[in-house]
């Protein structure tokens, strides 16, 4: 990569091809936004992202695929996603129960649970979301070296 100052990773989902998918929506417009919870926040003692701070999309084979742009960051109960934000996330769900169906599918999940250290963590109306909205700045080949 051409003299560019090292960004911080954004990162969707875990590794394999759900991240693949997530990826290839952001590079094609469709998704320009994200969920995640507060609470990995918390854990990980990581401030939110504020507007205007640039990060690298990383693939599942850990390279920096793009430059994203955050443009927008609510903290909400889960219970207050809305309509706009779930279509937003370019994943084809048409409804916020579609929306929320699977993503209490990923946070319930074995793997999440994992990363939280919380084998019983499920999430409920008050469970507190970080909505991100972003923007692709610029696109990365990961095959030229810089």
């Amino acid at each position: 990569m051409p003299n560019r100052e090292a960004l911080k990773p954004f990162l969707l989902a875990f590794p394999g091809p759900l991240r693949d998918q997530l990826v290839a929506a952001v590079l094609d417009g469709r998704k320009v936004s994200t969920s995640g919870l507060l609470v990995e926040y918390e854990i990980e003692q990581e401030e939110l992202p504020p507007v205007g701070e640039r990060s690298a999309l990383i693939d599942s084979d850990g390279r920096e695929i793009a430059v994203i742009e955050v443009t927008e960051v609510r903290v909400l109960p889960l219970a207050d996603v809305d309509l706009q934000h779930a279509l937003d996330e370019g994943e084809g769900h048409a409804s916020v129960a579609e929306w929320r169906a699977a993503h209490e599918r990923f946070w319930h999940s074995e793997e999440m649970r994992d990363a939280l250290g919380d084998p019983d963590f499920t999430v409920d109306d008050r469970t507190m979301i970080v909505a991100e909205r972003f923007r692709v700045v610029e696109r990365i080949d990961p095959d030229v070296d810089g």
